[in-house]
């Protein structure tokens, strides 16, 4: 079973970028969503889940984690575009 994900949210389409990490996907996203946690996705309205990718190992996803957060941005929205055209919230599909 694969335990930890990596995941990109947006402000909206091109808009604002996070990335993270978390071994529980729907609860990170919806406490990104009720803003339960002060910091940069609070203070940047960023809570649209439009990609995400899982990992077996906390060892791998953190090093995923590190290396997408040192990539260009236009290579974080090529990577969205690739899984996620649209950019839908694609929290929407965890939740059905």
């Amino acid at each position: 079973m694969d335990n930890y994900t990596v995941y990109i949210l947006a402000s909206g389409r091109n808009g604002t970028l996070y990335v993270g990490l978390t071994n529980n996907l729907a609860r990170r996203i919806f406490e990104h969503k009720q803003k339960t946690v002060p910091g940069f996705t609070r203070r940047y309205g960023v809570d649209r889940l439009v990609w995400y990718e899982h990992y077996r190992s906390i060892a791998e996803a953190r090093q995923r984690e590190t290396s997408l957060k040192r990539w260009r941005r236009a290579w974080k929205l090529s990577l969205v575009e690739a899984m996620n055209p649209a950019w839908d919230d694609l929290n929407d599909r965890l939740n059905a």
